[in-house]
């Protein structure tokens, strides 16, 4: 490589006080955002992933650096930022946490990417290359029409799964979710033959769409996941995926149809709470417009086309109690759900819940940015309206400890085969408990700081 040749190292950390998903190489997601910034960069330039996912960092010679990070784990990304400053070595910072919280972020790095980096890259090189980087880049929304597919190639090689994005935003407004402040509250679509010709050109057998929902809020959108179903089945592509929906794409048997064709293996659905007072707190307003009398007969509706239902819950409503903690967990093992999702009550920058408990003085994890590891939907971070920290800390390791039993596990594992009629299907699922039991099972639900 010539010496002319420019250097830039992405660098995705890990935190360090919880590996969470990275305990279990199945459930670990590859850092897309860095491979969407690889693919933005000029061909003049060098680029290297460095993923904390599989190896702790070690120092790496570089012209420009630039971190992602979420908020459990921007902490290390300042750890790994010091690094490079101290050699004088300029170091950028983008993704969620930083988007929200730039002021901090200046204060451990050189410059911030607030937003899409999409839409401010290509300025983000020309000023680095003509000595002029500003501390601020504030992106657009980004058009996803034009956007280059991720640089898979730059990837760990231990992934099981690869990650693609057809969408991003959303017009819901749960209490709890920082992703309409991010990404907006307009669904924005990726050309479909885009998308496809990604998905041909990994080499994963499993995929994960990272969109919050795969078939969207509208017609439109809906017919975007309809194409790419057909899209998928047309090429013959042999491609096992997993995605994230809302409560409603089980009433579209046709599409539910053409998404079990194409490979669709399991939806995470987010069920949130089994009681209508919970979900009024979060404002979760589709859920409540279906009512939690729909639950049954969407999990059975999943389960015809050989799907799973990963349903994702939490702990830590406005209204819960420990009894209604306990009612919960009840109510997820007695139910046909095949995975269970069940985090605690994080208060994220951005949120409509943490800007409230912020102001009113509930937050009892305070020591930024050492504490913003605790923000990991693992551990009580806040003041709960109805018990005490240490109260919804024991109540939720209690839950965790009789969801992710062996035995529990065991029994969900013929269930799902009982209920879906595929082998392959309850394997999935199997690993996939595995794969919360191994979270649950790393440390107790803290809530001392």
């Amino acid at each position: 490589m010539s010496r002319d040749t420019k250097r830039l190292l992405l660098i995705n950390p890990a935190n360090t006080y919880r590996k969470g998903y990275l305990l279990r190489r199945e459930s670990k997601q590859a850092p897309l955002g860095l491979g969407m910034v690889a693919a933005l960069t000029p061909p003049d330039w060098k680029v290297t992933i460095w993923d904390e996912n599989f190896r702790e960092f070690r120092f790496r010679e570089a012209d420009l650096v630039g971190i992602t990070a979420v908020t459990a784990s921007v902490n290390r990304a300042y750890e790994i930022a010091a690094i490079y400053r101290e050699k004088g070595i300029p170091v950028i910072l983008g993704g969620i946490h930083a988007s929200y919280l730039p002021d901090e972020a200046l204060d451990y790095v050189d410059s911030v990417v607030i937003g899409e980096a999409e839409g401010v890259w290509a300025q983000v090189i020309r000023d680095f290359e003509a000595g002029n980087l500003k501390q601020r880049y504030q992106a657009p929304l980004c058009d996803m029409k034009n956007i280059p597919a991720a640089r898979h190639d730059l990837f760990h090689p231990g992934y099981m799964f690869a990650s693609v994005q057809t969408s991003r935003g959303c017009p819901m407004d749960c209490d709890f979710c920082s992703v309409p402040a991010f990404n907006g509250n307009q669904y924005r679509l990726r050309d479909t033959k885009a998308v496809l010709d990604e998905i041909e050109a990994v080499r994963n057998p499993m995929l994960y769409f990272v969109d919050d929902n795969i078939i969207g809020y509208n017609r439109k959108a809906e017919e975007h996941a309809v194409a790419l179903f057909e899209g998928m089945i047309r090429r013959g592509m042999k491609k096992d995926w997993f995605a994230q929906a809302s409560l409603n794409i089980a009433e579209k048997p046709e599409i539910l149809k053409l998404a079990a064709r194409s490979g669709c293996r399991m939806l995470l659905i987010g069920i949130e709470a089994e009681n209508e007072t919970a979900l009024e707190s979060t404002n979760k307003r589709l859920n409540l417009k279906m009512g939690v009398g729909s639950y049954k007969m969407a999990y059975r509706n999943l389960h015809k086309h050989g799907i799973n239902v990963l349903g994702a819950f939490i702990y830590g409503m406005e209204s819960d109690t420990v009894e209604a903690i306990r009612k919960r967990t009840d109510y997820i093992l007695q139910s046909s759900v095949d995975v269970t999702q069940a985090s605690v009550m994080t208060p994220l920058p951005g949120t409509k819940l943490y800007r409230r408990m912020k102001d009113e003085g509930r937050i009892i994890c305070r020591n930024f940015p050492q504490d913003w590891q605790h923000f990991h939907f693992t551990d009580v971070v806040f003041q709960p309206g109805n018990m005490s920290p240490k109260e919804l800390a024991e109540s939720v390791d209690m839950a965790y400890g009789r969801i992710v039993s062996m035995g529990e596990i065991r029994r969900r594992f013929l269930r799902t085969w009982w209920n879906t009629k595929s082998l392959r299907s309850a394997v999935w699922a199997w690993n996939s408990n595995l794969n919360y039991r191994a979270l649950a099972g790393e440390k107790k639900v803290n809530y001392t700081y």
